[in-house]
């Protein structure tokens, strides 16, 4: 009777344990023995495939010049780039096809969002800048830079060499954005109100578009030296 009762409460601690593992393999990643890199369907490839779409949305938006609507899911689309990240890392759920789509996602919606503006009706309310505040050359360049860092990429990798984002690189990330914030807002205000633009709105669009285009150089200056070291070698 008491060897019953043990072996009863065996596997029911047995059964306890594998509920638990069960649902942390959930988080982690690891379900059903499947590894981490063979999960497509996860939350952050879910996020970064939403974003996707919102950036769809964003470059219909621009051309119809519903600048507000334009903004709100740029920056709920930009947003979800932290979320995804920050949900990878913490329930270790990176995948190949993470690292892959993710990067490939964060061009598309950039570079888009940057020829959209450039091409965005100009009415001439600024002398020496479209009314966007982007020139078509800072959306070739913003095109042609992660062109080149992609392939840079492409090769080193391909060698087996680290070739990650830097600091420089994460940065000109930030001042696209508010570049990009900053345009739809000024295109907003030329389209909706007679009033001239308030000058702390002139000088955040030409400020944050300066500083995009200057990192947008620097840190693509950066990856072409870190490969010519590396091919150098």
């Amino acid at each position: 009777m008491h060897d019953g009762c043990t072996r009863r409460q065996v596997r029911a601690s047995s059964q306890v344990c594998g509920n638990n593992r069960f649902a942390s393999n959930i988080f982690s990643g690891d379900s059903m023995g499947t590894s981490a890199d063979q999960q497509l369907l996860n939350v952050p490839n879910a996020l970064t495939a939403a974003r996707f779409v919102l950036a769809l949305v964003v470059f219909a938006l621009i051309p119809l010049e519903q600048y507000l609507a334009a903004l709100i899911i740029f920056i709920i689309a930009a947003s979800t780039d932290w979320v995804d990240g920050w949900w990878a890392r913490k329930y270790n759920q990176s995948t190949k096809f993470g690292r892959m789509f993710d990067p490939f996602v964060d061009k598309i919606i950039i570079c888009g969002v940057f020829v959209f503006l450039a091409a965005a009706p100009n009415t001439g309310k600024f002398a020496w800048t479209p009314d966007s505040g982007i020139h078509a050359w800072m959306a070739v360049l913003v095109v042609g830079r992660e062109m080149l860092v992609t392939a840079l990429r492409s090769m080193i990798e391909q060698e087996g060499s680290d070739f990650s984002a830097k600091y420089a690189g994460k940065l000109k990330m930030v001042f696209q954005c508010v570049a990009v914030g900053a345009s739809l807002v000024t295109l907003r205000w030329f389209a909706e109100q007679a009033a001239p633009l308030p000058l702390w709105i002139a000088y955040t669009l030409h400020g944050s578009v300066w500083l995009a285009i200057l990192s947008t150089l620097y840190s693509g200056g950066e990856y072409i030296l870190a490969a010519a070291k590396f091919f150098g070698r």
